[in-house]
């Protein structure tokens, strides 16, 4: 009644002439049910609502009276008579409420009826919405806190202020809500009632114990100041999107994990001599005819079944080229070449080159580890795996095998897939994490020379290795030490590997001496391996191109930390921007990331060629994956301006991945049962185009191409051409005889004849 009264005070005697509006700040909370579906819960959400919010805002945006619900279960609750209803009803001329900690703390008082609080502010304002009738909303007061000891640097308050206002954005272009104003709270930390002063609100630090009561703006502050200068959020890569095309001879693929061989060496059909009755007894089964053994063909490509199913769906992705991994374990069982499992490779082969024949190259990955298969074969693992330096010497020799075995029809290899990423494995101690980084390091290093030295003459292929190379940004910008955090993660994450091969034959500067740093304050007891000058020269130039696995963008916060892990050494925690378009596995879509990383390779280890190897996207849908589609599109086009605008030496980009498995977060363009989905079609419309021309045009076949088609025919037609040479040789041979007898003939005819004139005279 006290607001009443002053409403209609205003109303009555200053509106007139001061044309201002007036209403009344309620507090909310948001809460949600623990089961959708479930009625009870909804209905428990709602009461919820109606005992914390509804309370006042019903006799005043409503109907004039308390929810139905408070009267029926507090009935000590009073009662307004009709005159009070109508003072009461529409005292307010905007609807006006605070959403914060304030709210929520301490949740043991608020009534949760069993179900779940939530801090989503575009739910909230939805709700006011429906029950209110669509009123014009002032957001009063909202923010959050932090504790009493943070001074400045309160970076959890920036993203929580992004999230709330995200959201509010969301309700007024999304949900056609009327929110007029976003007041954040508070300018100065204060006494914050039953918290007293253990945590702070304000946008300003306020130095309470000191003499001044010195305010200092915190990181909040200078961030509310840029979201009102720019009335919301613009992109950070603001360049408008090219119409052009990348070059002809650009290579687009697609990527796999492992590539299982088949168990059995092929169709039945083909490699049984025996001769089988059917239904003999009518059980339905094959019977054996004893002592009868029929001629078999020779083993074909075309009977292994699933490299058919394979062609199809690559067939379907219309790319250029196909990266695989080859499964070591299979191979090379005992780890050397005392056993070679050939039939394993005669597979791989058929896959590479029955993949030619629809002209795909193939780029083959030798060792493909995952943090839950490390992909080594048994001896190797129970010797220590790569904490044992011989497994480098194994991979060697393995390499050179497949170098030979395959090499004349593969022209791109990987040698190792993100070594940068086993820390996950060996994660006993960062020596340990060092130490099989060392070891796989010179293990890739020892397969480039070999290729260098006796393969590259007569193959004319390339070799690198692919590292996970995830952009980092400081979570809060406007400090130093988060900047300082990102080049650092991408010294630690990137620069670990790439810096050995392709900069100076050592690991980064300033990965040795943060190291150092930390082992001098005891805060560590990390050791760096060093190189010895036999293997830094071995390690420095050992690849022909850098080849990038980019999927995110990583938002990095200083946070100090002690003991000796690898993630305890680079000092850094990330921060979830969940204001950012996210997967299911919470990869943030970040497409201007990309361009990031590729300008820092150029500028951090020269213009050297780069092919993108991975970069995809998990997407839950089984058909329509309109996320991957919008990955593929905005990365893509991140992609294209580093090339056209940074002439960067962007030589192909492959997809990841083909399909899909069980059980697993959805990357894949097919299903695991080699369903076909939406982006399929979508990858194949940048294919044909090469990128976003403004006019369609087609690049005609390149030099080398029709060298590699050339190559190609002569590749797959051996045997024929081989029949072919014979033939002509024949013919030619025997038309050399048949040429030689008349020619002989003939000469004996007319020595005949002049005898015969001599004779008569």
């Amino acid at each position: 009644q006290a607001h009443a009264k002053v409403w209609h005070t205003y109303k009555e005697h200053f509106e007139h002439y001061q044309k201002g509006m007036i209403s009344i700040v309620l507090g909310s909370h948001w809460i949600e049910p623990n089961k959708l579906e479930d009625e009870l819960d909804i209905s428990k959400c709602q009461k919820s609502m109606e005992r914390v919010l509804g309370w006042f805002a019903k006799p005043i945006h409503g109907d004039g009276d308390y929810p139905e619900e408070l009267k029926n279960e507090f009935l000590f609750l009073p009662h307004f008579t009709e005159d009070e209803k109508t003072y009461i009803k529409g005292t307010a001329d905007f609807f006006a409420f605070s959403f914060g900690p304030s709210n929520f703390k301490p949740p043991n008082t608020l009534p949760k009826m069993g179900q779940n609080l939530s801090l989503n502010l575009r739910e909230v304002l939805n709700w006011i919405k429906l029950e209110y009738n669509s009123p014009r909303i002032l957001i009063a007061e909202n923010g959050w806190f932090t504790d009493s000891h943070v001074k400045t640097d309160d970076t959890t308050a920036i993203y929580m202020m992004k999230n709330f206002i995200n959201k509010v954005l969301q309700a007024i272009k999304y949900d056609n809500i009327d929110v007029f104003g976003y007041t954040a709270w508070s300018l100065l930390d204060g006494f914050e009632w039953q918290h007293a002063y253990n945590i702070r609100r304000g946008l300003f630090y306020v130095d309470f114990k000191g003499k001044k009561k010195e305010r200092i703006p915190k990181s909040s502050a200078l961030y509310y100041k840029q979201i009102i200068q720019e009335n919301g959020f613009f992109p950070k890569d603001s360049t408008p999107n090219l119409q052009a095309q990348f070059s002809c001879d650009f290579s687009w693929g697609i990527t796999e994990s492992v590539l299982k061989a088949e168990s059995a060496a092929s169709s039945p059909q083909f490699c049984d001599s025996s001769l089988y009755l059917w239904n003999v007894t009518g059980d339905g089964l094959l019977h054996k005819v004893e002592g009868i053994k029929l001629k078999t063909r020779p083993a074909q490509c075309t009977d292994f079944v699933s490299i058919k199913k394979q062609l199809d769906l690559l067939e379907k992705m219309k790319v250029t080229h196909y990266r695989f991994a080859l499964d070591w374990s299979l191979i090379l069982p005992n780890g050397d070449l005392s056993v070679v499992n050939r039939q394993v490779l005669r597979y791989y082969r058929c896959v590479i080159s029955e993949a030619l024949k629809l002209n795909i190259q193939s780029m083959v990955t030798l060792y493909y580890p995952t943090h839950t298969y490390l992909g080594l074969p048994g001896p190797l693992l129970q010797t220590g795996g790569w904490l044992n330096q011989s497994t480098a010497y194994a991979f060697q020799e393995y390499a050179a095998l497949c170098f030979r075995e395959l090499g004349d029809l593969v022209k791109l290899w990987i040698t190792i897939n993100e070594p940068n990423q086993l820390s996950n494995v060996y994660k006993r101690s960062s020596n340990d994490t060092y130490r099989a980084a060392h070891n796989l390091l010179l293990a890739h290093a020892m397969a480039w020379r070999t290729y260098d030295e006796q393969y590259r003459p007569s193959q004319y292929g390339k070799v690198s290795l692919s590292l996970h190379s995830d952009w980092a940004e400081p979570a809060n910008p406007f400090f130093e030490s988060h900047s300082k955090a990102a080049s650092r993660f991408l010294q630690f994450e990137i620069g670990w590997f790439a810096n050995p091969i392709f900069k100076t034959g050592d690991y980064p500067a300033t990965m040795r001496e943060y190291i150092t740093f930390k082992n001098r304050r005891g805060l560590s007891y990390t050791l760096l391996p060093s190189f010895t000058s036999e293997e830094k020269q071995l390690v420095k130039g050992a690849a022909d191109f850098y080849a990038l696995n980019h999927f995110t963008t990583r938002f990095v916060i200083d946070e100090h930390q002690n003991g000796s892990q690898y993630e305890f050494d680079c000092d850094i925690q990330f921060l979830q921007d969940i204001t950012c378009l996210s997967s299911p596995s919470r990869l943030a879509v970040v497409p201007w990331g990309m361009r990031k990383v590729l300008r820092w390779i150029k500028k951090t280890y020269g213009d050297i060629d780069i092919y993108i190897t991975a970069n995809g996207i998990d997407d839950p849908s089984l058909d329509n994956d309109e996320l991957r589609n919008y990955y593929l599109d905005k990365y893509i086009q991140e992609v294209l301006k580093a090339y056209y605008i940074d002439k960067v030496k962007i030589k192909g980009y492959y997809a990841f991945k083909l399909t899909e498995e069980k059980s697993k977060p959805r990357f894949g363009f097919f299903t695991s049962d080699s369903k076909e989905k939406a982006s399929v079609r979508f990858y194949n419309s940048l294919i044909s185009n090469n990128g976003f021309p403004a006019d369609h045009s087609v690049c005609g076949p390149s030099s080398h191409e029709k060298q590699c088609s050339f190559c190609l025919f002569v590749s797959q037609k051996k045997p024929l051409i081989f029949f072919a040479c014979c033939l002509f040789s024949t013919l030619s041979l025997l038309l050399a005889i048949i040429f030689f007898h008349k020619r002989k003939r003939r000469k004996r005819f007319k020595a005949k004849s002049i005898k015969c004139i001599c004779v008569s005279f």
